[in-house]
């Protein structure tokens, strides 16, 4: 992350970022995570996943945008928009086995200062959202939120290499395929018909 052009701060900036004065001076920030920062993202990763501690990129925008106070004046507000792109590997419940998943991220938060102020917030606009901010703001912790929000519900492969076995029809293999016996038994037989016709004497065939 770098809070001054070509200035990079320390891991530790990411935990204890002044969120109010990123909005208030409008700065921009980009950065890479990797899992092993993010316990609870890491915790959904399967242990024989190729590879486990994979890399999100991140970019925060700071901002401020005018609105109507209570008295009737319009106050510059504070805003932050997040987004968040990379693949984390999952288990599919399809065929249990291990896939690549793509998240991602892309949220405009307003900025308030209590968990008060933000249960009262008015949700009119649905492409935003309300946290509460900081001088001690943990971002490392709003991205692993999000991306946690962002996992499937059901993870699974688009189309599965193979079904796992336990997902498979009991006994499917042993019972024979009635339909197609079926289907076999009212197919006519070529050679059969052939030989009907080897049967039928000229006068069946002026008839």
């Amino acid at each position: 992350m770098t809070q001054n052009p070509g200035k990079p701060a320390s891991p530790a900036d990411l935990r204890a970022l002044d969120i109010y004065d990123f909005a208030k001076s409008g700065r921009q920030a980009a950065g890479a995570l990797r899992l092993s920062q993010m316990p609870r993202m890491l915790a959904e990763v399967p242990v024989e996943a190729p590879d486990r501690d994979t890399v999100f990129t991140w970019q925060g925008e700071g901002s401020t945008q005018p609105e109507l106070q209570d008295d009737g004046t319009e106050a510059p507000q504070p805003y932050l928009r997040l987004a968040v792109h990379g693949s984390v590997w999952l288990m599919c419940q399809r065929c249990l086995q291990p896939y690549s998943q793509h998240l991602d991220v892309d949220a405009t938060y307003r900025i308030v200062a209590t968990e008060e102020e933000a249960d009262e917030f008015p949700l009119d606009d649905d492409e935003v959202e309300v946290i509460v901010g900081s001088r001690q703001f943990d971002l490392v912790d709003l991205i692993e939120e999000e991306l946690l929000l962002s996992l499937p519900l059901v993870p699974k492969h688009n189309v599965c290499p193979e079904i796992h076995e336990s997902l498979l029809p009991g006994d499917a293999d042993d019972e024979p395929d009635e339909s197609g016996a079926q289907e076999a038994d009212e197919k006519p037989n070529p050679f059969a018909v052939l030989e009907k016709l080897k049967q039928s004497g000229p006068d069946d065939k002026k008839h």
